[in-house]
This record gives C-alpha cells, structure tokens and sequence, in this order.
C-alpha cells in the first residue's frame, strides 16, 4: 500500500494590508486658508504672542473654523481677550504632570468667565495629569462648560501612539471627571487610521461611552511630520458615517465623525447638539 503524499503544514499568515496611496483621496483635499476673518484672527494671535494647537498640528480646518464668526481656538497657555464666541483652551502636551499646570487651566477658565467677551462656552482640553486626581479636580472646579480628554488610539497601539501615556489611565480620568461633577459635559476623541481594526475601534468607542462621556469626535489621522507615526489606511466618508451611527447606538449625545473632523471641528455646534 502506497504512503500518502505529504503535506507540508504552514502557519497561517493574514493577507498584508493595502497600501495607503501616495496622495491623500480627494475627501481629504481642502482650499488653503485666507478669508478676512481668517487673517484678522491670524494677526490677533499674533500681537498677543499666543500660540495654537490649530497651527501646531497643521489642522486641515483652520481656514473654516477661523472663519466662521463663532471662532474655535485651541490656544496654549493663554486665552483670547475678544472675537470668540467659543474657546478651548489646550494643554501643551497630552501626557505629563505639571504641578503649576492644573492652575493655569483653572485661572485661563476664570479668566474668560469674568472678562468683557462674548463666548458662549469653554472647553479645557487637558492631559491626564499622570492620573493626579487633585489636579483634575482643580481644573474641573473651574466649572468649565467642557472637559475634553483625548483618548486618541486603542489599547494596543496606546503607549506607540502616546508615549509616556496609559489607555486605562486615560479612561480612569474620564470617569473620575464625571464622578466629580455629574452635569459638566465630557468629551473625547480618537484619531482613525493608525493601524487599528474595526472591531478594536468600536472597543474604544465603548470604553469611552462606559465612562459618561458626552461628545465623541472620530477623524482620519494625518501624519503632522516624519517624526510621527505614518497612516495605515483612509477612511472612507461612509465609513465615518456608519461609526457616527454606531456611536448614537451606544448612547453618546453626540458624535462628530468624518475625515477632516477634529476635537475642535464645529466644537460649538457639537455642544448645541449634545444639549439640545
């Protein structure tokens, strides 16, 4: 009786993912910045020696949130004095513990409360203070109209993405700003595109929501510098539209999702929706 052929027996290895193109889709394609308001707000950055998150990370909406006439700044270390309706204050790094730092915020939210200004809401965009709950507290006694804390990326990719930060961290710090005021609005968001799956994506989008948080904002990663971590994939418009979907379903009072969408995209309207 013959011997039966052999069969060379390989581990499984899953299909190696399609590169990403060269140049960005066309979803992804915006006009560059230069209206009159746009300049205007340019300069007034500019004579009082502030700083943006806007800038800093080349956000592809900067021509249009800085030219609607309720204006979203993300300004480190100091705030705007007029011509806001809305500000968001930003730290200048996602992760750290500055002792000095938690006042700073407190302070630039007082600030703007008792200046002579039309803004309808403040955002504090904060680090996750090392998981300082005394820190957070001060900021969140600041009574701020929005706490937001960027999750950014999954568990798996966290500390590649975030170096120096902790996912389970990040989300303690979302929950513990909840516990401490119950009715103050809280945010994240999450950049698409890093090499996550979907399934890991929606994992994220659940640990986020089992925290209280409010407001989400989904948006495609682009890479700022060569020092930063490269695309894996574009998501595509329908993509986001069916995440924005999803994360109705799991109980978020908003969701801003797309392409261009980041924490401060259309951040004043993201807060009429959340409370309308």
């Amino acid at each position: 009786m013959a011997s039966p052929p052999l069969v060379q027996l390989q581990r499984h290895r899953p299909a190696r993912p399609p590169q990403v193109p060269d140049r960005k889709p066309p979803w992804l394609k915006v006009p560059a910045p230069g209206g009159p308001n746009y300049v205007a707000l340019k300069q007034l950055m500019r004579d009082h020696g502030l700083h943006t998150v806007c800038e800093e990370a080349h956000c592809p909406n900067i021509g249009e949130c800085w030219e609607h006439r309720a204006a979203t700044f993300m300004i480190l270390g100091d705030v705007c004095t007029r011509n806001c309706a809305y500000c968001a204050v930003a730290h200048g790094t996602p992760t750290g513990l500055d002792e000095a730092e938690p006042l700073r915020l407190a302070a630039a939210v007082e600030r703007m409360e008792l200046a002579h200004v039309v803004i309808t809401s403040v955002e504090v965009l904060i680090p996750d203070f090392k998981g300082s709950e005394q820190a957070l507290r001060i900021v969140v006694e600041a009574q701020p109209d929005i706490l937001n804390h960027n999750l950014e990326t999954i568990d798996r990719l966290y500390r590649l993405a975030r170096p120096g930060g902790r996912y389970a961290r990040a989300l303690e710090l979302l929950g513990r700003a909840k516990r401490l005021d119950p009715a103050m609005l809280t945010k994240s968001g999450i950049m698409c595109g890093l090499g996550e799956e979907w399934d890991e994506l929606l994992g994220a989008m659940r640990d986020v929501r089992a925290r209280g948080v409010d407001i989400l904002t989904l948006g495609q990663y682009l890479r700022p510098s060569r020092d930063h971590l490269p695309i894996a994939r574009y998501y595509t418009p329908d993509e986001f539209a069916e995440l924005r979907r999803l994360g109705r379903e799991m109980g978020y009072r908003h969701v801003e999702a797309g392409p261009l969408v980041r924490s401060s995209y259309h951040a004043w309207e993201q807060v009429e929706q959340a409370t309308a």
